[in-house]
């Protein structure tokens, strides 16, 4: 903000970084998960260990909960005045 950043632009900066983080950690444990479904699939009783509702809803619920706490700390990092900032 010092350098004529906008708060839109600090919070849509930090918020971008944050999702990107989620995603790549989603990607992975989804892999993860897949590969951990398949080895137990046959302590599973009539359900399929491949349920893409599950993962998908599992997914989204941790992509949401990850923009959260990502975008609360941006908007508090927002509303701090740039010459505080740099005195510390």
């Amino acid at each position: 903000m010092a350098l004529g950043a906008s708060h839109r632009d600090v919070v849509a900066m930090v918020v971008g970084q944050g999702v990107v983080l989620t995603a790549i950690g989603i990607a992975i444990g989804l892999g993860g998960a897949m590969i951990a479904t398949r080895a137990l699939e046959g302590l599973l009783f009539d359900t399929d260990g491949l349920d893409p509702a599950t993962f998908g809803g599992a997914a989204l619920i941790l992509a949401a909960a990850s923009t959260l706490a990502s975008y609360i700390p941006a908007r508090r990092a927002a509303r701090v005045a740039p010459i505080i900032a740099l005195q510390r």
